[in-house]
Formats: structure tokens, C-alpha cells, sequence
């Protein structure tokens, strides 16, 4: 299980890229192209989450999912920032 899990885990964009590439994943699930691309550059787990609960759960919003949601947010703003020492 953990060998399926670890490149998800450790690559959201490559996967964001095989999804967009080879199957219509995110089709319907965004109004404009803005926020794919947004989604992809600054929030790549937030956007795969966002897009399995509507592929997956047709977009309905229940406790879980918001709860799963927020640790995305967090995972996605904490993996980025980087930080600078002295």
C-alpha cells in the first residue's frame, strides 16, 4: 500500500500532470482554467483532494471531507514555504 501512497504523497504535481494527461479527472470540476493552474503551482494537494471529492463523492461537502480538506490546506501551505535560517 505505502509503495501506491508514497509517490502521491511525495510527487501532487507529477500526479496533477498524469491525471490532466491521461484521463478526463478534472473535467467539469472547475469553471475556468484559473484555478487548475492556481491549484497546481501554489496548492497541489488541495487541488487532487478538491477534485477526488468531486469525481469520487459528486462534490457533496460533509464533515470528513472539510475535515480532510483543512489538512491539505495546512500539508500544502506548510510544504512549500521553505524557511530561512541565520
Amino acid at each position: 500500500m505505502w509503495c501506491i501512497l508514497l509517490p502521491i504523497l511525495l510527487f501532487p504535481r507529477l500526479l496533477a500532470i498524469i491525471l490532466y494527461l491521461s484521463s478526463s479527472w478534472f473535467t467539469g470540476v472547475f469553471d475556468t482554467k484559473f484555478w487548475p493552474i492556481a491549484g497546481f503551482i501554489f496548492m497541489p494537494y488541495t487541488l487532487l483532494w478538491y477534485s477526488a471529492v468531486s469525481n469520487w463523492l459528486g462534490g457533496q461537502w460533509g464533515f470528513w471531507q472539510i475535515v480532510v480538506l483543512i489538512i491539505t490546506i495546512l500539508v500544502d501551505l506548510s510544504s512549500d514555504g521553505g524557511s530561512v535560517s541565520s
